[in-house]
């Protein structure tokens, strides 16, 4: 039996990071329970499209209409529980090689069939979106089953304006998998990628990690192996990028979206309005920001201007202290304990069972992220660890996203699902938890590097990422226009990037092709904002809980456990916190001005 995803016996050398175990979710490509489970999704979905045109017949009958809703709606929650595990599965085992050929052709089969699957219940948004919205409260109110599901419909009812024929939204859904197959090549190509660093032949995480090296011979020798590496990729990875911009702008253009990032506002259930003014704060802020602490940490490494390689180089040309598996998870333990006992004891089941992948290793993307699967299955966490400060970093920001998946999971899978707006809350919290740890039990030697790294971390995900999203921005809004070139898309990325990097950074020739690996902007268009955003609404919690820590956890723990149910404007209320109001952003960027204050106090 083909078994390759399944983890040795657990536990593993708690020095080392450990690799995951999928047998949760399926024993192999093989198992059995993969046909019962297609098999079960299609049942339910029979069972659904039995309701079709049920709603309209009874809209007069509000109690009828409660009843009715209640079960589709259960119906197709089922039916997405049995298709989400089997997505996961597909997509956790082919994650972790991207070089096996049998591992990306059963995803890409799977994904099809799921497809084929889920494609027949494209009617039911369209039908709740023929009732009037008095017919629906008329039936959320006459039937406490249906009440459940107002979250739900309320995210529903808003792409109403957008929604197209039957037959349009069929043809859209059974394109997905065609579609999908554009980003599956931009990461087969990364995953295949080597990078040539003096006699070392590195993959795409281990480069991208070694530009943090306290020796800048290596730092450079890193940058220049990926300039060359990206280049001569930069043709098949701009026609990937061309083709997905393509392909939702003729979406969005059908949906009478006015502008790309609209449809992942909507999502977000965001206004572009609010995202226009944080990116512009933010990019207002850059002298204040970035600007200024590039300028403090090129003298402090006593150079006039810092290269690009040297962003995020440690200030002492000594190796940084390193972790160890186990003593990066005795800290990010210890920082979760902060909030509070729950908070530990949920981040420390992925330690104690296989739900964990840390292992650097050939053919294993890049990256780091926390699947959630499904509401009745426990979340993943994936990561490339490298025992470095920043990897415990990352360790306790994908924990974060895990905890919170896994108090969310008791609203349901369809109610857990947490808008971008909210869904990076509980990664930057945790991460800034394990920061402050990390900055407390630091010999006072280390502390100015500590803090240094912090203000770096700051900056790589606010103002980095508002550069992001503005290269994004830019590039959508030629390529209606037509294809842009990858020379194009490097004169763009080096504009963006050297607006909000400043004149204490010099970008050097190669730079313009590093667009090319940011893999957000082939899977998830827009997404980025989402950090920056996340980082700005964390620290202004983190500012209420220092006025009252042991008030704030309740509040906080009701906010990571209503997932989906409220929209951010709401989850906030409880904190005193308007984020409609633009001074709102500013706490975060004045947050993360004081720290550079105190790093150049420690000069």
């Amino acid at each position: 039996m083909n078994a390759p995803f399944k983890a040795p016996p657990h536990p593993v050398d708690p020095a080392e990071p450990p690799l995951w175990d999928l047998s949760d979710l399926y024993a192999s490509r093989e198992d059995a329970r993969i046909a019962s489970d297609l098999e079960a999704a299609r049942t339910a979905v029979a069972e659904l499209n039995g309701l079709q045109g049920r709603f309209v017949a009874e809209r007069a009958d509000a109690k009828a209409l409660g009843a009715t809703l209640d079960r589709a709606i259960t119906l197709y929650e089922q039916a997405s529980e049995k298709l989400g595990a089997l997505g996961a599965y597909a997509f956790l085992a082919a994650s972790t090689n991207r070089a096996d050929a049998g591992a990306q052709g059963f995803e890409a089969d799977l994904r099809e069939k799921i497809t084929a699957i889920a494609t027949p219940t494209v009617w039911l948004t369209l039908e709740i979106n023929q009732l009037e919205e008095a017919e629906i409260e008329a039936a959320l109110a006459a039937d406490a089953g249906a009440a459940k599901w107002k979250p739900w419909l309320r995210r529903v009812r808003a792409m109403k304006p957008h929604e197209l024929s039957g037959e349009l939204e069929t043809f859209i859904a059974e394109r997905m998998p065609i579609a999908a197959q554009w980003p599956r090549l931009f990461d087969e190509t990364l995953a295949a990628l080597r990078v040539e660093s003096g006699k070392e032949s590195l993959t795409l995480a281990e480069a991208l990690n070694q530009l943090s090296d306290p020796r800048e011979a290596r730092r450079r020798s890193a940058a220049e192996g990926l300039n060359t590496a990206l280049a001569a990729r930069t043709s098949t990875l701009a026609l990937v990028l061309n083709t997905v911009a393509a392909d939702k702008a003729m979406e969005d253009r059908w949906r009478g979206f006015k502008r790309p990032a609209d449809s992942r506002h909507l999502a977000n259930e965001v206004d572009g309005e609010s995202v226009d003014a944080m990116a512009d704060a933010v990019a207002a802020a850059y002298p204040k920001l970035s600007h200024r602490y590039y300028a403090l940490k090129a003298k402090a490494l006593g150079k006039a201007k810092l290269d690009q390689w040297d962003r995020n180089a440690p200030l002492e040309t000594t190796a940084p202290r390193g972790f160890d598996w186990n003593q990066g998870r005795e800290l990010v333990l210890e920082s979760f304990g902060d909030l509070g006992g729950e908070f530990a004891e949920r981040a420390g089941r992925f330690f104690d069972r296989p739900w964990i992948d840390g292992r650097a290793r050939a053919g294993k993307q890049s990256g780091a992220y926390a699947h959630p699967v499904t509401a009745d299955r426990h979340p993943y966490v994936f990561l490339n660890w490298m025992g470095e400060r920043r990897d415990v970093l990352t360790l306790a920001h994908e924990l974060g996203h895990g905890v919170h998946q896994t108090l969310a999971a008791e609203k349901g899978t369809l109610l857990a699902d947490t808008p971008l707006t909210l869904a990076e809350t509980a990664s930057i919290f945790a991460e800034g938890l394990t920061f402050d740890r990390l900055l407390a039990t630091a010999p006072r030697a280390e502390q100015r590097g500590l803090l240094a790294g912090r203000i770096e971390d700051g900056l790589n995900t606010v103002v980095r990422q508002i550069a992001f999203h503005r290269f994004e921005t830019r590039f959508h809004d030629e390529r209606v226009r037509g294809e842009v070139s990858a020379d194009r898309l490097g004169e763009l990325f080096v504009e963006e990037m050297g607006a909000s990097l400043g004149p204490a950074v010099t970008l050097n020739p190669g730079y313009e092709a590093w667009w090319s690996y940011v893999s957000h902007f082939v899977h998830s268009p827009f997404y980025v904002y989402a950090y920056s955003f996340g980082d700005l609404l964390v620290a202004a919690l983190m500012e209420t809980r220092r006025a009252d820590p042991d008030g704030f956890a309740p509040l906080y723990r009701a906010l990571l456990a209503a997932g989906g149910t409220k929209t951010y404007v709401e989850a906030l209320e409880p904190f005193g916190l308007n984020p409609r109001d633009p001074a709102f952003w500013t706490i975060g960027t004045k947050r993360l001005e004081r720290l550079i204050d105190q790093f150049e106090a420690l000069g």
